[in-house]
């Protein structure tokens, strides 16, 4: 068994695990602050929207020895406006100019031929309305509202409306984060940008709830119990899912890091870099959200439960009694899943929720028989 498979089944097992939620605060101040810097970032530079959005034109060239930067300078002279140049994998050149009229597109596409010295009428013109962008965002809004609406309702009824509102706020918090890094950079939104965004989404919420569902199963019956509070087995969820959501995300980040640095940073495929880095973003706000975000929002919220707090109060007075008989005082986690907490019968229940107990073997089973088997 490998290393990281080891510590994934000792995880699962309580030997080991890491107090997310006790460093909650922490978790929070964190993401506040990249949070604030995002929303600074987008309101001072603002998103680099692209000719989709606010309309224009792009001219695609054959092959040409001129070099982007000399194209750039070519088209902005011509226009009067801001050009993206990006090298094609032909040879050739994509530019796009904001705000360009039919009229004005025929005299930049004649000087650019002029400039880049390539017959005019293999240079390729298309024009773009801000109308198509518009309605391309006003669908990304709706379809984005649609959403999170029905994730909020399916979590509320299959597991409960404080994991609903755990949920939602992680996802905001992912969307908000990958819209702020765009701002940073000062890369161009395109379509692309949103079906990344969207994508992001369901990537989130699916880690999100795979730590739900262990959460859930955990705490089934809680109350009949004495010897972990909700928090403690929350804790015990995400340690448990760990290196699950680890291995995913890694998987997952590999594709979208190759697309990003070396086929949009290194191969100089510009056009990938839109849908990339809002994948690659996304993907890595998601995973920090669903274990630093979601569960111990949700562990903060079910604590306020009258019923979660008497239960507090019971586990703690039971480990401070066994601190005075001089017995361990220490949570049930920190001993090992198979050790026993105290003697207390009616905590037989709870160990099958939170962990299997050691069973004693019978003494007397197949004795002097292999198989075990009467005759």
């Amino acid at each position: 068994m490998s290393k990281l498979g080891h510590l994934g089944a000792r995880l699962i097992r309580g030997e080991v695990g890491y107090d997310f939620i006790g460093k909650r605060k922490i978790w929070y101040g964190i993401s506040i602050l990249i949070t604030i810097t995002a929303i600074v970032g987008l309101a001072v530079r603002g998103l680099n929207m692209g000719i989709e959005f606010e309309g224009g034109a792009v001219f695609t060239t054959p092959k040409t020895s001129v070099s982007a930067g000399t194209a750039e300078r070519s088209a902005e002279a011509a226009s009067g406006h801001d050009a993206i140049v990006q090298e094609l994998g032909t040879g050739g050149l994509r530019i796009q100019i904001s705000g360009v009229d039919t009229a004005k597109s025929d005299q930049i596409k004649t000087e650019l031929a002029k400039d880049l010295n390539v017959p005019e009428a293999k240079i390729n013109a298309d024009l773009v309305g801000p109308s198509w962008g518009e309605t391309i965002a006003n669908k990304a809004w709706t379809g984005l509202i649609v959403f999170m609406i029905l994730v909020v309702i399916y979590l509320a009824i299959a597991f409960e409306w404080r994991m609903a509102i755990a949920a939602l706020v992680a996802l905001i918090h992912d969307i908000t984060i990958t819209v702020g890094i765009y701002a940073l950079v000062g890369f161009e939104v395109t379509t692309g940008t949103v079906i990344g965004l969207l994508t992001i989404l369901g990537y989130s919420l699916y880690d999100t709830v795979v730590v739900f569902d262990s959460l859930k199963e955990g705490t089934k019956d809680i109350t009949k119990q004495t010897r972990y509070t909700y928090s403690e087995i929350a804790n015990r969820s995400i340690n448990g899912t760990l290196v699950r959501s680890i291995n995913t995300t890694i998987v997952a980040l590999l594709p979208v890091a190759g697309l990003l640095f070396i086929g949009g940073g290194f191969l100089g495929a510009g056009m990938l870099n839109d849908i990339s880095l809002s994948l690659f973003v996304g993907l890595a706000a998601g995973a920090y959200s669903s274990i630093f975000i979601a569960t111990p929002l949700v562990a903060d919220l079910k604590e306020r439960d009258p019923q979660i707090k008497a239960l507090k109060k019971r586990v703690l007075a039971k480990r401070a009694a066994a601190a005075a008989k001089g017995e361990s005082a220490e949570a049930p986690e920190a001993q090992g899943e198979g050790d026993d907490f105290d003697d207390d019968p009616s905590d037989d229940e709870a160990a099958a929720v939170v962990g299997p107990r050691h069973q004693p073997a019978s003494r007397n089973r197949g004795r002097g028989r292999p198989s075990g088997k009467r005759r």
